[in-house]
């Protein structure tokens, strides 16, 4: 059965224009990003994906097309409606974290939740709910801008879900990060995506985590092509190689200690397993370390709660 898409694009051009010179950076884009999907869109530097995510999100009005997410087309919103609109719908995740220096973590988890009218008592209760998500409460109190790169990710992943949108938009969220925190990033959104049901759509030039995908878009001179992401397979055999890969991410802890393979490596492992059709190559690892899910799981109970 297809899955409903969240997102549609429809015939979108961009056209930049530079004195006599025109850059069409985007060239009749039509694609869509199917609810609670793991969308990978990649493609190599200059290729068009940074224009293509800022259209996507409402940030960069398209020269023609239509962007329309969960029903709405985007830029038929006024800029302030358009504003409110994502804020409401998505979170973003960036390689370059924006905080605002003078606040605690806590505080810049909030900010979203200041700017929808939430107390600060409402906002710090839910801020920490999504900290405990990705393991930050500890550091709730301190500047962000004194942690690692790695746990500035995660907290602006805490960031991101706040608002608890159906969408997660993560922009080369590994691009400043070693293996080790960059596994970790990746087994957040793998978290989110199947624990949590989020569409998530990554950004990225790496081709380690295409297989770790549901669906997939290429960005190459301007031009999109669009996938699922099967490698030949049927799309159960895909969806059944899928569901055994993130049960191996959900014990990935281990990889943060220097123990057992990178999600890389099981990514590889899933891509020769399927080129070669050996079903048991992608088998993950027994020495993954198990990863602790409860703050995921009480967070979903939570959010639920209140809607």
């Amino acid at each position: 059965m297809q899955s409903q898409s969240l997102i549609k694009v429809e015939t979108v051009e961009k056209k930049f224009y530079l004195d006599s010179e025109t850059v069409h950076a985007l060239k009749n884009v039509s694609f869509s990003i199917p609810q609670r999907s793991f969308s990978i869109i990649y493609g190599p530097s200059g290729s068009g994906k940074s224009t293509m995510l800022n259209t996507l999100v409402g940030l960069e009005p398209p020269t023609s097309g239509k962007v329309i997410i969960d029903g709405q087309d985007l830029y038929a919103l006024s800029p302030d409606k358009r504003a409110n609109f994502r804020a409401r719908t998505l979170g973003m995740v960036y390689q370059t974290n924006y905080w605002v220096n003078s606040l605690s973590v806590l505080d810049n988890v909030c900010m979203p939740l200041y700017l929808s009218g939430y107390s600060r008592r409402q906002a710090g209760l839910i801020a920490m709910e999504s900290l405990e998500t990705v393991g930050m409460q500890d550091y709730a109190k301190k500047r962000p801008t004194v942690l690692s790169g790695g746990q500035q990710q995660r907290v602006s992943m805490a960031r991101a879900i706040i608002a608890n949108p159906d969408l997660i938009v993560a922009d080369e969220p590994t691009g400043n990060l070693d293996t080790k925190n960059g596994d970790m990033i990746m087994n957040l959104l793998s978290d989110l995506n199947h624990k949590m049901r989020k569409t998530i759509i990554l950004v990225t030039h790496n081709l380690e985590y295409l297989s770790l995908s549901s669906h997939r878009v290429q960005i190459r001179d301007g031009v999109a092509t669009e996938d699922d992401g099967n490698f030949g397979l049927s799309a159960e055999e895909k969806q059944e190689r899928i569901k055994r890969l993130h049960a191996g991410l959900s014990k990935q802890a281990g990889a943060a200690h220097g123990e057992g393979p990178t999600i890389a490596e099981l990514s590889n492992q899933l891509a020769q397993a399927a080129s070669n059709g050996d079903s048991d190559t992608h088998k993950p690892s027994e020495h993954l370390a198990p990863l602790q899910n409860k703050s995921l799981d009480a967070l979903t109970k939570k959010k639920k709660g209140r809607s």
